[in-house]
């Protein structure tokens, strides 16, 4: 009987959430002061749902990327896991020009260049492992609304 890898699964998801921390420590004071400052877009949810949201984004992340890594040795799986790596540096740097350097025009860019990321890696991990790539949907829909969010900061702001 083959044992479940859950140290695999432990250490991805544990990797992609100490990003998001990271990211959430190093924007404290912009995302503090956003909150304070700024006007917002219809529909915008209350703060408390960003980090509980975001929190479930990164674990599943972390459990599709473990799936195509535990996956066979491939070009397909390299590349897929090539693509997490670069979509979460961009989802790191996102919220440091969003929050900390207020730089709303530039970061939708960079927010739409961060969704066609994700549809790509969501893409290959299909390919790979069609649930890890099917894992990644969330997320795809989560910054898709951020880019709603992100335009109408932009606008009214």
């Amino acid at each position: 009987m083959k044992q479940f890898p859950w140290k695999t699964y432990l250490f991805w998801v544990l990797l992609t959430e100490a990003v998001g921390a990271l990211s959430g420590f190093l924007t404290r004071d912009g995302a503090r002061q956003y909150a304070e400052t700024i006007t917002l877009p219809p529909f915008s949810p209350p703060g408390i749902v960003f980090p509980v949201v975001w929190t479930v984004l990164f674990a599943l992340m972390g459990i599709g990327a473990a799936r195509v890594w535990l996956a066979a040795a491939s070009a397909e799986r390299t590349k897929s896991l090539w693509l997490f790596f670069v979509q979460l540096g961009f989802n790191f740097f996102w919220s440091i020009l969003f929050f900390n350097l207020q730089a709303y025009g530039f970061s939708l860019v960079w927010l739409v260049v961060l969704w066609v990321l994700i549809l790509w890696m969501l893409l290959s991990f299909r390919k790979v492992d069609p649930l890890a790539g099917w894992l990644q949907l969330p997320y795809l829909l989560w910054v898709a609304f951020a880019g709603y969010l992100n335009l109408g900061v932009w606008i009214l702001n």
